[in-house]
């Protein structure tokens, strides 16, 4: 079951400058960095009250988040939802006719197991569900 928003993904085309624009923004200082390979992004996370705000910048230009700026600019890219068990949460929403961009949990930032669901199944916004490593 999806507990709550766990953060806003916001592609950006310049992860230095989206850090201090946000740090501005925002009233404090990102409090992570980390390049996730898998997604060929270098990302900057922020903490808002109980969620997060994550910056996206693309590696590669074939990753998908250099992609999307292509194509639609900067801005927000997906929301994501935690949830307790996201083996047990992407087979509920396969089963309710999500149609999800991966078969099992990959390694994603923060130290969570991610998933993503296609926006042509979810009204145009690309979800992602977290879970925690253990």
């Amino acid at each position: 079951m999806i507990k709550n928003v766990e953060h806003l993904g916001i592609a950006v085309q310049d992860l230095n400058n989206a850090n201090e624009l946000y740090r501005k923004l925002l009233g404090r200082e990102h409090y992570k960095v980390e390049d996730v390979t898998s997604e060929q992004v270098s990302t900057s996370f922020f903490k808002v009250g109980d969620t997060k705000v994550e910056l996206l910048e693309g590696s590669d230009e074939e990753s998908a988040v250099s992609k999307y700026i292509n194509k639609k600019g900067e801005g927000i890219h997906h929301v994501a939802f935690e949830v307790d068990d996201i083996d047990e949460e992407m087979n509920r929403l396969k089963n309710e006719g999500f149609q999800l961009l991966n078969d099992t949990p990959k390694e994603g930032a923060d130290n969570k197991l991610v998933c993503f669901l296609h926006p042509k199944s979810t009204n145009g916004v690309l979800v992602e569900l977290c879970q925690e490593k253990e």
